[in-house]
């Protein structure tokens, strides 16, 4: 009964495709299919595959997913649903030659509005017992973006494939000697990733197929019968999202204003020393000994400031050059000064970024990196979207750090001055600390975010066996 049941699902996914692949658009009158290539009724290749693809991997994760029950049932089929969505782009796609950037915003939408709804679902449920479950399939959805990814988009799904992997290897680690169903759902999911890799590397290897003599994205659309009209105009594109939060934006607390204005005095250069007083010759104390304080402390010759009339002036510090390239797999940051547009966006996964001795600058890095080192810096804004290892602050002063994606673990040493804005996503990441201060983890909260000092002041105990060590609280 349980394959028969089966059966018949697979039987009813397939009639609403073909429902899909015959249909007509408001106003118009003649319904005319758009899932055939030329006049034999048969499938382009390609969308043909991706329905093995969907009829298989995805039909046999929605099975193990309907086994589990809970919410990981209900976001399977939300899954299943963006599957549907995407091969009814491709077949669009196997009928036009490829549009205009703006026009492929409003043709990806639902694929974009289904990805939406999984992400947010997973958000929802954050109680859920199986909350692994909802992260691995929201973490790698984005796969389903290939479509706008080129030249190399296989290597795109992989990289989203093992996003899910950091969460389907917890699954495994917690039900592997308990329940075996998790374990098989575990690899129907994974296999989902692995299939479409194989499927666009066969048909999409360099970008997704457009049919180079199909109809261009602006000609009224083949479906609309002659006597029917011009067929309505397409949505306009989606309003562009808010703005991503900036890391001039601090918290309008009084404490963070105050740093800011600090900052922004500092930020001055050289019209910093615009509002001091001159001094006239006759104020001075080394001209005038007379101003000189009578008191009988002398100041060591050891500790004066001024060089000795005997020893050479030591040469003036050359300004170093600038660098920002990729060596290898390490991205090299160095010697950066006054520049708050550096960006790193050609990046993968292997790569490692490490900037030195920066100042006065920003620094964003698009993409997902291996890890990323900050040392000797000042004053440096780090923005960062994933991280799939640590993020390192060393011997550094005034620095602020933005994650918009994720990041595991965050590791803050010997560094006076650290702001770190978390996103919703990392709000999981351990902050290490050693021989800091000034230390204060911001957590987004009601479209703002709310500061948090991290303890600088420690209380140790003997209690009677071995030493305990606590957090001293902040009084006042």
């Amino acid at each position: 009964m349980a394959e028969l049941q089966d059966l018949v699902e697979r039987l009813e996914k397939t009639v609403q495709r073909l429902e899909l692949a015959s249909f007509t658009l408001p106003g118009c009158l003649t319904p005319v299919s758009d899932a055939v290539n030329g006049d034999n009724g048969d499938l382009v290749p390609y969308v043909e595959a991706f329905d093995v693809v969907l009829n298989g991997a995805v039909a046999d994760y929605v099975k193990h997913s309907k086994i589990l029950g809970e919410g990981v049932e209900e976001h399977a089929e939300m899954l299943s649903a963006a599957f549907e969505a995407q091969r009814n782009f491709l077949l669009m796609a196997c009928k036009h030659q490829q549009p205009l950037e703006v026009e492929m915003t409003v043709l990806l939408q639902p694929i974009s509005d289904r990805m939406q709804e999984i992400q947010n679902f997973r958000e929802k449920n954050r109680g859920s017992k199986l909350f692994n479950h909802l992260s691995a399939v929201s973490e790698s959805i984005a796969a389903l973006g290939w479509v706008a990814v080129a030249p190399k988009p296989g290597p795109y799904v992989k990289e989203m494939n093992d996003a899910a992997t950091f969460y389907t290897n917890r699954v495994l680690k917690e039900y592997k000697d308990i329940d075996k169903r998790h374990v098989e759902w575990v690899k129907s999911f994974l296999s989902i990733w692995t299939e479409l890799q194989a499927y666009i590397k066969e048909y999409h290897t360099t970008g997704l197929s457009w049919n180079k003599a199909g109809l261009a994205a602006s000609s009224p659309s083949p479906v609309c019968a002659p006597s029917c009209g011009p067929c309505p105009p397409p949505p306009p594109p989606p309003p562009p999202g808010p703005p991503p939060v900036l890391l001039s934006e601090t918290p309008k607390d009084e404490a963070s204003v105050a740093r800011s204005q600090l900052f922004a005095q500092l930020n001055q250069g050289e019209g910093i020393t615009k509002a001091l007083r001159h001094v006239a010759d006759n104020q001075k104390t080394h001209k005038n000994p007379n101003l000189r304080p009578q008191s009988g402390v002398v100041n060591s010759p050891s500790k004066s400031h001024a060089a000795s009339p005997t020893s050479p002036m030591s040469p003036p510090q050359q300004p170093r050059t600038p660098v920002l390239e990729l060596e290898g797999k390490k991205w090299r940051v160095e010697y950066q000064e006054n520049d708050r547009n550096l960006v790193i966006s050609e990046t993968e996964l292997k790569h490692v970024a490490y900037a030195y001795k920066c100042n006065n600058s920003t620094l964003k890095i698009e993409g997902k990196i291996n890890s990323i080192t900050v040392d000797s810096c000042k004053k440096l804004g780090l923005v960062f979207d994933n991280v799939v290892g640590i993020v390192e602050i060393i011997n550094s002063r005034d620095v602020q750090i933005q994650v918009m994606g994720k990041v595991p673990t965050i590791s803050i040493n010997k560094t006076e001055g650290c702001h770190i804005f978390l996103s919703e996503e990392s709000l999981g990441c351990e902050i290490i600390s050693a021989k800091s201060s000034e230390m204060n983890i911001l957590i987004p909260q009601d479209d703002d975010y709310k500061e948090y000092p991290v303890p600088e002041q420690f209380k140790t105990t003997w209690d009677g066996t071995k030493l305990f060590t606590e957090a001293a609280e902040n009084v006042g």
